[in-house]
């Protein structure tokens, strides 16, 4: 069985130190073979924000894996934006990174953010003909016994969740990941959690969103996912702040 702890939306800068320490508790509790977060590590990608995201991470104590998000990219240093927008992410991969050995489960990245866009709200999010690529470059890679889980920050499409806002790109790319095989994509963004099939052809593909860590929250408490991947099948918990540890 291969458990990921998948979590998303901590936003150093606006977090919520309680649910920090009680997902560290649970963390430190079950011992998973992978963290998973999916973006917006930090409130506003300050260098002061990604020090305090890296040493809750390290103190983890577990295989770490970061996929970036649009509060990543730095929201108050344009130059740093426009020229060099994923240098502090880098840092702390670099420095907290952990890869994870996955038996049941291959995991792919997909990349939704952009430095900036053609429309006033750059949070949304973007799938790029170059991040597409590389990412069913990855999944033509991966063993064909094993499903494939694709994570990114961004829904690719609408979830009906509170928070709103399209992904440019997002619904030709779930349509391209289902035909190279993928069997479901995780992410963030919304605050809000997730579980949906969104059916494609003869088949669907699993949609998953986590919840927040952070204070920002919407109509959920904090929370995280426990996903785990047993004889090629997919389970999903979602566990929350103050009901307990779940499964």
């Amino acid at each position: 069985m291969t458990r990921i702890f998948h979590v998303s939306d901590v936003h150093f800068g606006t977090e919520d130190r309680d649910a920090l320490a009680w997902f560290a508790a649970e963390v430190k509790a079950a011992s998973p073979d992978l963290v998973l977060v999916t973006g917006d590590l930090t409130a506003a990608a300050r260098t002061s924000e990604f020090a305090a995201a890296g040493d809750w991470l390290a103190g983890l104590a577990a295989p770490v894996r970061i996929e970036p998000g649009t509060h990543d990219l730095p929201v108050y240093n344009p130059v740093l934006r426009l020229t060099r927008p994923y240098a502090r992410l880098a840092r702390l991969v670099a420095r907290v990174g952990r890869p994870a050995v996955l038996d049941d489960v291959s995991l792919v990245s997909l990349k939704t953010t952009a430095r900036a866009q053609w429309r006033t709200n750059w949070s949304l999010g973007h799938v790029g003909r170059s991040a597409l690529a590389r990412t069913l470059a990855e999944v033509r890679a991966a063993p064909a016994s094993r499903p494939i889980i694709a994570a990114c920050h961004h829904p690719l499409v609408d979830m009906g969740t509170r928070t709103k806002g399209s992904t440019r790109g997002g619904a030709a790319a779930l349509a391209a990941l289902a035909e190279a095989g993928v069997t479901a994509v995780v992410s963030g963004h919304t605050h809000d959690p997730f579980d949906r099939m969104w059916p494609h052809g003869d088949g669907a593909v699993r949609l998953i969103g986590a919840g927040t860590l952070s204070e920002r929250v919407r109509e959920t408490m904090p929370s995280y996912n426990r996903i785990t991947v047993v004889d090629g099948e997919i389970d999903n918990f979602v566990v929350s702040h103050g009901e307990g540890s779940g499964r």
